[in-house]
């Protein structure tokens, strides 16, 4: 694959990945009118899910392979970028609005999940036992969404997209994404090959990069079309379904080797999760300023892999 190809698979990717972000975006909204469902339960299920396929796609594929440096690289480095770029990049165009039980119950949960993930991680890899242990977590925090559902169910909209067009939104959407993840992915790849970056390097940012745009264009779509719950709750979900179900899978489908080096970069997810609670945990809303300091502090965490 010459360089002018992956070029154009990577425009490619970008165009087929933002109209599908507005797609899913306007589906998911029109669902959660339709049978009065918040929206914040939307973004932490249908919508984080949907935008974690290419993250889960890349990362069993690349565990089946024994490309362990993709495998856990994407994963922490995608929830490293979905906080630090996507929610600072989000709240930089239109500050978000953050609801209370995000910040009292999703974030301290999504933190105390990375946490767990470099934990079980320090003996070298993660194991079947360890994958089991993060598919339980991942069905304790189905069930909190389950209960949160039944408690905030809200009023059906008037005004609310019928609901075949609003599935056939989300299906149009979620294609979208994913095809245009994977050929922004395969593009930037090539190309960060024909450079002669390491596979560390790939997985953490290029790869963690491309699966992560559709949670950059969705979220910010969202935020700019006033769904900021969908917007926070796009990136918490995601996160969380990036360890708990994407590496609680790929470790029990085959062990997964932990690079000793993953300790840090889980270390800075936990950070960025961190700075993000205490930007927001007073006034629940991240502002523009805030998402300076997000962005600023994943420059730092870019200038250590360029130097390590």
């Amino acid at each position: 694959m010459n360089i002018l190809i992956s070029l154009g698979l990577v425009v490619l990717g970008f165009a087929l990945l933002v109209k599908g972000a507005d797609f899913f975006v306007d589906g998911a909204s029109g669902i959660a009118s339709r049978f009065g469902i918040p929206q914040l339960v939307i973004g932490l299920t249908i919508v984080a899910m949907g935008t974690s396929l290419p993250e889960a796609a890349v990362s069993i594929t690349a565990a089946f392979k024994g490309s362990a440096g993709i495998t856990i690289g994407n994963i922490v480095g995608s929830n490293i970028l979905n906080v630090s770029i996507i929610l600072g990049l989000a709240s930089v165009i239109i500050p978000i609005a953050v609801q209370k039980s995000t910040v009292k119950y999703e974030m301290p949960f999504m933190m105390a999940v990375t946490l767990l993930l470099v934990l079980l991680g320090m003996d070298g890899k993660i194991s079947r036992l360890d994958g089991a242990i993060l598919g339980a977590c991942f069905l304790l925090y189905l069930y909190y969404i389950y209960r949160m559902t039944k408690n905030g169910k809200e009023e059906q909209a008037a005004d609310a997209m019928p609901l075949a067009k609003s599935i056939l939104f989300v299906l149009l959407g979620a294609v979208g994404v994913v095809l245009g993840s994977d050929f922004a992915v395969d593009g930037a790849s090539e190309l960060a090959r024909i450079f002669g970056m390491s596979e560390r390097f790939i997985g953490l940012t290029i790869v963690a990069l491309g699966t992560s745009l559709p949670e950059l264009v969705t979220s910010v779509s969202a935020a700019r079309k006033g769904n900021a719950d969908i917007a926070i709750g796009n990136i918490v979900g995601s996160n969380l379904f990036n360890i708990l179900f994407v590496v609680g899978t790929s470790s029990l489908i085959i062990p997964v080797p932990f690079n000793p080096r993953f300790i840090v970069d889980g270390l800075m997810a936990l950070v960025v999760g961190l700075v993000l609670w205490l930007c927001v945990r007073k006034n629940y809303q991240l502002t523009r300023k805030h998402g300076i300091i997000l962005l600023i502090l994943y420059v730092f965490y870019f200038l250590y892999l360029c130097t390590f």
